[in-house]
């Protein structure tokens, strides 16, 4: 299949895919972290390295295992680590950090341009279009909500509602096989390589590797089938 034949379905990631995550879930860190700094005197870029550092290693190492944790009391405890990295403890200031954090992130939350014509072109070509996060339902709907995209998918496959993680093959499978297409009709758009375009190659799907983050493929990783630097690249291979 090359990037002129048409696909049967397009999955998308969410976070840096669809949406700026990065710029969100960072700028709600610091306001936390400014915050806090006001009150009690510490470095607030240094806490909020690392909440940042926290948040990122647990979504790195997410495992099958790890779908039942509730985030808000994750959140909890990656603000008590962050806090302790900056000689703070104190169990009601991560609670209160962590509320604030989600509060703040609602109002970084920024849609790429062009995601949502995207999106509605390629339905309107008859293409079905799925997103394939491994979030949590317990946050994720309300983002999708706020980015205004609940209604820009024909299915929607959320990691602890589904039971399964990216890049688990069968994950990928499953979610063709929702919208009843063949994996190999089908494509994968993501900005994560492990995650992602792993994922999508094992399980014989089209990946198109959105690279927002200038990684690298690791030592022996397979080829995405294309690299594309952004949202704009990607409608070029899609359309």
């Amino acid at each position: 299949m090359t990037s002129r034949q048409t696909f049967d379905a397009v999955l998308f990631d969410l976070d840096d895919t669809l949406h700026d995550d990065t710029y969100a879930f960072a700028s709600a860190a610091e306001a936390v972290a400014r915050e806090i700094a006001a009150e009690h005197g510490i470095d607030a870029l240094k806490l909020k390295a690392a909440y940042v550092a926290a948040s990122e290693g647990f979504w790195i190492r997410l495992t099958p295992d790890q779908l039942t944790t509730r985030l808000a009391g994750l959140r909890e405890r990656m603000w008590a680590d962050a806090l302790r990295e900056v000689g703070i403890v104190d169990d009601a200031l991560a609670s209160r950090s962590a509320t604030r954090y989600v509060d703040y992130r609602r109002g970084f939350l920024t849609i790429f341009p062009g995601a949502i014509d995207l999106l509605r072109t390629l339905r309107a070509r008859g293409v079905k279009v799925g997103m394939l996060t491994n979030g949590f339902a317990e946050t994720h709907h309300d983002k999708i909500a706020e980015l205004h995209l609940a209604d820009e998918f024909d299915a929607i496959f959320i990691a602890d509602e589904v039971g399964m993680i990216k890049p688990d093959p069968l994950l990928f499978a499953h979610a063709c096989a929702k919208l009843g297409c063949a994996p190999a009709r089908s494509a994968m758009v993501g900005d994560r390589y492990e995650r992602d375009i792993r994922g999508a190659l094992d399980a014989g799907l089209y990946a198109i590797w959105m690279n927002v983050h200038g990684e690298t493929i690791p030592p022996g990783g397979r080829q995405p089938d294309v690299t594309v630097p952004d949202l704009a690249g990607v409608r070029a291979v899609l359309l």
